[in-house]
Order: C-alpha cells, then sequence, then structure tokens
C-alpha cells in the first residue's frame, strides 16, 4: 500500500475518519477542505462577542462516545457530562429527565415506571449487542444482534423490533398513559427530523433514550472543533497531510478518492453512468434547521429547576404540540410553536465563555431552504419555560437553512442529517447498493452522512468508506 496515494475531499468527521483510516493502512494521504478550517460539523467559532465561543452545528455527542471507529482511535478529548442527559420541561407538570439509569428515569415517569422500564432496559443493558443496527458499518453483519434477541426471548425481540421501526407518535400512545411520558418520548424521537407519525421516528428515540443509559451524552471541553483537532492530530501522526481553502472542482487523479460530500456535491465534481446519475438526482433531504446562538449574562433561568441539571433541554411541551411541529416542515409551512432543542454546555464547561458568562444555542426544524425568520417563535418557546430569558441576551446570532449550507455544502437547505432518514433512505443512501459507498467509477467512494449509518458525529460513514476501499485495493 505505501506506493498508492489517496485523496479525501471533505474534512468533516468522516471524511477525517477515512482519511486515518486509509492511512493506518499504509496509503499516502492528502485532504482537501474548501473552507479555511477543518471539522465540517464540528466547528467551534465566536459566533456573537468576543470570548462567546459556539458549535456553529453539532454540540452534543452520544454517538461520538459509542463510536466504534473513534474508540479504536483513542481519540485526545475532554468528554464532558451533565448531571442528566437531557431535560423535557411542561408548562404544569415537574419535567422529566433522562438520567444514566434506567431505573431512576423509570421512577421518575410515575405510572408509566413499568412501561418504559419494559421498552427501554433491555436495549439498554445489551446496547453493544443491538448497536450495529444503528452504527455498523455497511452491509451489516446481523449475527450479534439476532443473536442478542434470540436471548432476550422471542416476546421482548418482538417487541424490541416493532418499537424501532413504528411511528413514534403511535409508539407514545401505545406504551404511555400520561401526558409527561409521552411527551418525553416525542422529544428524543424529534430528532429524527421526520414526522412522528412516520416510520421509523421512533426508532431514533429509542436509540437516543438507550444511548443515554448506556454510555451518556457527552460534549467536548473547549467545543465540537476539539473533536476535528483530535482527528486531525491523529491524522498528521499517520503521515497524513490537509490542505485548507482547497476546494474541488473536479475529482481528483488518485488511486482512491473519497468524498465526504452530498450527492449533489459528488454530481458536480464527477461525471458518472446515467444510471447512477439519475439515481443521486432522486436522492432526498429532510427539513432544514433555522439555529441561534446566544452570548448570555448569566444562565438560562429555567423556571423548573430540573432543568439545570441537563445540557440538553427539549422545549414542545405535549405530544401533540412536537407531533404538530415536526409535520409542518413535510408540508412546507413553519410551526407557530416550533419544538426547539437547546444546549448550554458553558454550565460545566467554563471554556465557552468569559467568566460569569455563558453561552447556549437553540434549534428548531423548517423547511428545507426555508428563508422564515424563526428567531422570535424560538425565543418566545425559551421564554416560556424560562422566563426573563430575553433580559439576559448579550448578543445573538441567527441561521436559516441557507445560512448554514453557505458554511458547509453538505448541509442542503440545511439538513443537519445529510438527507431523509425514512425507511427508503435509512440504508439505500445515497443508492441501493450491495456497497453504498462504492461509485461506478473505479476508486471512487462516497463517505459523507449521505451513506449509511447516517448523520451525527460518528465517523463510522468513512471508516466504512475507506474499508470497502482497501478491500478494493487488495483485489
Amino acid at each position: 500500500m505505501a506506493s498508492r496515494r489517496a485523496v479525501v475531499v471533505g474534512s468533516g468527521p468522516n471524511g477525517l475518519a477515512a482519511a486515518i483510516t486509509l492511512a493506518r493502512a499504509g496509503l499516502d494521504v492528502v485532504v482537501h477542505e474548501a473552507a479555511d478550517r477543518i471539522g465540517g460539523g464540528m466547528r467551534t467559532e465566536e459566533l456573537t462577542l468576543p470570548g462567546f465561543r459556539h458549535d456553529v452545528c453539532s454540540a452534543i455527542h452520544p454517538l461520538g462516545r459509542s463510536s466504534a471507529c473513534f474508540s479504536e482511535l483513542e481519540l485526545d478529548v475532554d468528554w464532558l457530562e451533565s448531571p442528566a442527559c437531557a431535560a423535557h420541561p411542561f408548562d404544569d407538570d415537574e419535567a422529566a429527565l433522562l438520567l444514566r439509569g434506567v431505573d431512576e428515569t423509570a421512577a421518575s415517569l410515575g405510572e408509566d415506571e413499568a412501561p418504559y422500564r419494559r421498552l427501554v432496559g433491555p436495549l439498554a443493558i445489551a446496547w453493544r449487542a443491538v448497536e450495529p443496527l444503528v452504527l455498523a458499518p455497511f452491509p451489516l453483519d446481523l449475527r450479534a444482534p439476532l443473536r442478542l434477541l434470540r436471548e432476550l426471548g422471542a416476546a421482548d425481540s418482538l417487541a424490541a423490533l416493532r418499537a424501532a421501526l413504528a411511528p413514534a407518535d403511535a409508539l407514545a400512545r401505545r406504551t404511555f398513559a400520561t401526558e409527561r411520558a409521552r411527551g418525553f418520548c416525542a422529544g428524543h424521537a424529534a430528532h429524527s427530523m421526520l414526522p412522528l407519525e412516520q416510520r421509523p421516528s421512533a426508532g431514533f428515540g429509542l436509540a437516543l433514550l438507550v444511548l443515554g443509559h448506556a454510555v451518556g451524552w457527552p460534549f467536548p471541553r473547549g467545543g465540537s472543533q476539539a473533536i476535528a483537532d483530535a482527528l486531525a492530530a491523529r491524522l498528521r501522526a499517520e503521515g497524513g497531510e490537509i490542505h485548507l481553502s482547497s476546494p474541488v472542482d473536479e475529482l481528483p487523479r488518485a488511486d482512491v478518492v473519497l468524498c465526504d460530500v452530498s450527492p449533489r456535491e459528488l454530481l458536480r465534481i464527477g461525471r458518472f453512468p446515467d444510471r447512477y446519475e439519475a439515481a443521486l438526482r432522486r436522492y432526498r433531504h429532510g427539513p432544514g434547521a433555522f439555529k441561534l446562538d446566544w452570548a448570555l449574562s448569566a444562565p438560562i433561568p429555567w423556571r423548573d429547576a430540573r432543568c439545570r441539571l441537563a445540557a440538553t433541554v427539549h422545549l414542545g411541551g405535549t405530544l401533540r404540540e412536537i407531533s404538530e411541529s415536526e409535520r409542518a416542515p413535510l408540508d412546507r409551512r413553519v410551526s407557530e410553536r416550533p419544538f426547539v432543542l437547546v444546549t448550554q454546555p458553558s454550565l460545566w464547561d467554563g471554556s465557552r465563555a468569559p467568566s460569569g458568562r455563558h453561552t447556549a444555542w437553540a434549534y428548531c426544524h423548517v423547511p428545507n431552504g426555508s428563508r422564515v425568520d424563526m428567531t422570535d417563535a424560538i425565543e418566545a418557546q425559551v421564554e416560556r419555560f424560562a422566563p426573563g430569558f430575553g433580559e439576559l441576551v448579550l448578543g445573538r446570532s441567527a441561521m436559516g437553512p441557507m445560512d448554514l449550507e453557505s458554511r458547509n455544502r453538505n448541509l442542503v437547505g440545511g439538513d443537519l442529517n445529510g438527507g431523509s432518514m425514512d425507511l427508503p433512505q435509512l440504508y439505500a443512501r445515497p443508492v441501493a447498493r450491495p456497497v453504498p459507498y462504492r461509485t461506478p467509477l473505479r476508486g471512487v467512494y462516497i463517505c459523507s452522512a449521505s451513506t449509511p449509518p447516517g448523520g451525527g458525529v460518528h465517523g463510522m460513514c468513512g471508516f466504512a468508506a475507506a474499508k470497502a476501499a482497501l478491500r478494493d485495493l487488495a483485489r
């Protein structure tokens, strides 16, 4: 392999993971990044005021902690955790918390304690065996998950599979008796960016709940840029190079080319057989995001003090309200009361803001490419659960879907998942092929979040694509 040359286009988590995997196999590796900084969705910048460091995209990383790729690389990242993984406040009830213990979380749900334990408990206990269904390279090796399901017993096995493939709205109504537990379940499922009446939205919610119990919802000290910097340091230690401000407008010549880009970008830089190009053009993107970052004079003043235990807070109240919010983007409209994801890691990471000050970010889901300003709607939701919040804002940054795309062309129309992750595109991404990373051009592969296992900071798309490339080289 020492005489083989590899080029990686893009320095997101998947591009860097792919580059490291190839470099460790002995290839001469060069990464080209169009921006002036590495990271893709793992950038941390002063978006509001000097000294206030904000995560431009991703902030909380349960998949990063669980990733087999990141674990193998033993990245130099100082992971932090809040006492609770996530909080979900209500207008007229105590906030529900996702705690590390299944029993603790279940006990806080009152009469839904037993249903929660039955739904989540077996999967949390056996997460490492179930994990391949969520994060494994494609094609999947189902032997371990199927063995686990047999060990769980026929009834529990069928229940686990049925729950993961169900619409979240139906699962919540079928499983839980209280609005509190139903809303708590819906808040986690809404991370899927799918309507909650659509399959497999429940699977995303279950995965996040189980991850909270199995590995936590950690965040890196100093911001998500710390993950990118750790990956870059590992690549350079393996002899790889990174070229910044180095856009690629046509496929490079090399023994292996791995593209951490969207299908649309792949079409822009390469010419492929008509049938493959047509399949890439059919690839569907999901809703966009409208994101706010705040520089704050004090922590968010949550009415329910339990929310101060969590770095992530879900704002949306009831299942009905969250379902309505997540249905709106599919109908090409915005919700007046959007489901809002809030993170506030500065409560545990003093490097994010000047002494005594804080940062926070929030986003809601909107139609792909929407140009509607959601600032007031998002801040109204925060004020609803944290009266007086507006008085603490020292500065704000607002980014709509097209602003996000202008910073990172992989975020097409503001889509954070690299493409809709509904059932047809959950594994058949970007096209339905036995090895979806391989393109029809010899030595050319796609390794972005538009390939299995999809969105999130875990590096597994790049890891899997690089392994496929190495197998092809060995032949």
